[in-house]
């Protein structure tokens, strides 16, 4: 390559980094992601939705032990479930999943447009392997 098509590559470059920069801080300004940030800012900073998702983790893991163990039980599965249901069921953890749910479908709508453009689904990381 000459001098002058590296630096045109390099332009090139540069204008699709900035484009992508102002793209994230688009999605940034939504009110779909300010309610999903404010949300997911108020669980990490209620201390009964912290608990129930540390129970639920510990309870969840150890679930995920057994199950790999064969030493699983419908129980455990169902003390499992219980216990997600009743983490959901806490006010600002179900209105953080409906604005991670409402954020990802918006995401999921913009991935679309941008993947029209391209071979390949713009969202999804790229692999070794073709998928079909």
């Amino acid at each position: 390559m000459s001098i002058e098509t590296d630096t045109a590559a390099d332009i090139d470059g540069d204008h699709v980094e900035a484009l992508a920069t102002e793209f994230g801080e688009a999605i940034a300004e939504l009110p779909v992601y300010q309610r999903f940030k404010e949300t997911k800012d108020a669980v990490e900073n209620h201390e009964e939705a912290q608990a129930a998702i540390q129970e639920f983790e510990q309870i969840r893991e150890e679930f995920m032990l057994a199950r790999q163990t064969g030493n699983a039980s419908q129980e455990d599965l169902r003390k499992v479930q219980q216990k997600q249901e009743e983490l959901h069921d806490i006010p600002v953890m179900s209105d953080y999943l409906e604005a991670q749910n409402e954020l990802e479908l918006r995401l999921q709508e913009l991935n679309e447009i941008v993947s029209e453009e391209l071979a390949v689904d713009f969202g999804q990381k790229a692999g070794g392997c073709c998928e079909d």
